[in-house]
């Protein structure tokens, strides 16, 4: 990926893992489980595998099949398809949605992917020994009081991310994901076993697998519907710039299968790890974001070795939080090396340090400050963006892309593209000209307006 114009994954497997690598990251870790807790469990995990299999899959679906036809940036991809296919040039503005879209998440993202980084060093050396509810609380809270140690860890965090982008990801990435990734799922296996033997499993299976469709808001649906998207860095840029470096021989429909599936797996298991011992030691189910630092501290802090497994763990959320980063940073970098020509090394390490220093305010806002007392509708800066993005951007962003591959894409250049049996074929172009646009529509239209 030295070059936004002519470079290609080494392999299938790579780009899976690298893809795999996109979705799987704090989306799933962070994000999954206190937002299933704050949307009652089962109800909200069944609402989101069914947005994930028949809404999100046929999105990611498009949007490879439109980056790889496009071979650009997504802005690049959308404008160079519409006028092939003469239509309206504004379809760009899709293009223009991930790239502007995926710099916001990226900005609080990092601050988030810095904590990460935080508890790896804390995890080493021994801070989380024996810590109970309170201690992890504790622990917690003074990395947000200390504002400047928080917006330190966000600087390393993005150092690293700049880093690979700079100087481009073919080389290191793909070799990494493909040890990490996989190393990843075992550690979450080894900690949802640890959780079923020492911890409240039954209630944790109950929670997450018993819908309780009471506790089904349009909110809940809203945020799994926006989770969907958010894990499966949908209508980012992330995933059509991914696509625009595939060769012609990979299947897009198995491909994005895998990849939804390997993510989805994620979620679950992340869940699966962390509320047995929610459940046991009392937690508060809908906490928010710091749930997962609050929480696997406790376990790690019980467990035989556990300073060792907790910093394996943490270092291996740092990795899957980086290679999200670098797919987030990857849509701007891409766009800006295309439109200008200028090195690959300079544009990126300029648009890191402005994501970084957008990103401060949302790393003070967590903090006790003046900036933490700025809040709309409730929300502080962090949340602004999260909300922004999570609930508007993304889902008007893949309804857009659903609609412009349904109805304005030729069905015989889909069909040429995509090279799906017939019958999988009707199935997906099915979903994605009416299902998926109807209902990220509705989901929208119900939240913001009614």
């Amino acid at each position: 990926m030295a070059s936004s114009s002519n470079a290609q994954w080494s392999s299938r497997w790579a780009f899976i893992m690298a893809a795999v690598g996109s979705a799987v990251g704090l989306g799933n870790i962070w994000k999954f489980p206190y937002e299933a807790g704050q949307g009652g469990g089962g109800a909200f995990v069944l609402v989101y595998l069914l947005f994930v299999f028949a809404i999100g899959m046929p999105v990611l679906i498009a949007e490879l099949s439109l980056g790889r036809r496009g071979q650009l940036s997504p802005i690049g991809s959308m404008r160079k398809i519409a006028e092939a296919e003469r239509k309206n040039s504004m379809w760009q503005l899709i293009g223009w949605s991930g790239v502007i879209g995926s710099f916001i998440v990226l900005s609080f993202y990092s601050v988030i992917g810095g904590w990460t980084i935080s508890y790896m060093v804390d995890a080493a050396t021994g801070a989380f020994t024996n810590i109970d509810k309170e201690g992890a609380g504790a622990l917690f809270g003074s990395l947000l009081a200390n504002e400047w140690l928080a917006i330190f860890w966000h600087a390393v965090f993005m150092g690293i991310t700049i880093f690979i982008v700079a100087r481009g990801v073919e080389g290191g990435l793909e070799k990494a994901v493909t040890v990490l990734m996989p190393a990843l799922f075992v550690l979450l296996i080894v900690l949802v076993i640890y959780s079923a033997i020492t911890a409240d499993f039954g209630a944790a299976l109950s929670f997450l697998f018993t819908p309780d469709f009471s506790k089904l808001t349009f909110d809940t649906v809203l945020q799994a519907l926006g989770q969907s998207f958010f894990s499966l860095s949908l209508a980012l840029g992330s995933i059509m710039t991914y696509g625009a470096y595939l060769t012609r021989d990979v299947n897009i429909g198995k491909s994005a299968a895998i990849i939804a599936s390997a993510d989805t797996g994620v979620a679950v298991l992340a869940g699966l790890a962390i509320f047995p011992i929610v459940f046991a030691y009392g937690l508060d189910l809908g906490q928010g974001p710091g749930l997962i630092f609050a929480t696997l501290p406790i376990a790690f802090g019980q467990m035989p070795g556990g300073a060792i497994v907790g910093t394996l763990f943490f270092g291996l959320l740092v990795v899957a939080a980086v290679t999200s980063a670098i797919s987030l940073l990857e849509p701007s970098v891409s766009y800006l090396e295309e439109k200008t020509g200028k090195d690959r090394r300079k544009i990126a390490i300029i648009m890191g340090i402005v994501i970084f220093i957008v990103g401060i305010a949302s790393s003070l806002s967590q903090g006790d400050n003046w900036v933490s007392t700025l809040k709309i509708g409730g929300y502080d800066i962090l949340g602004i963006k999260d909300f922004l993005t999570n609930n508007i951007m993304m889902p008007i962003g893949g309804m857009f892309t659903a609609l412009f591959v349904g109805w304005f894409v030729s069905r015989k250049s889909m069909m040429d593209e995509l090279a799906m049996e017939d019958s999988s074929f009707r199935v997906w172009y099915f979903l994605v000209r009416f299902v998926c646009p109807v209902a990220i529509a509705a989901v929208f239209i119900s939240i913001m307006f009614l």
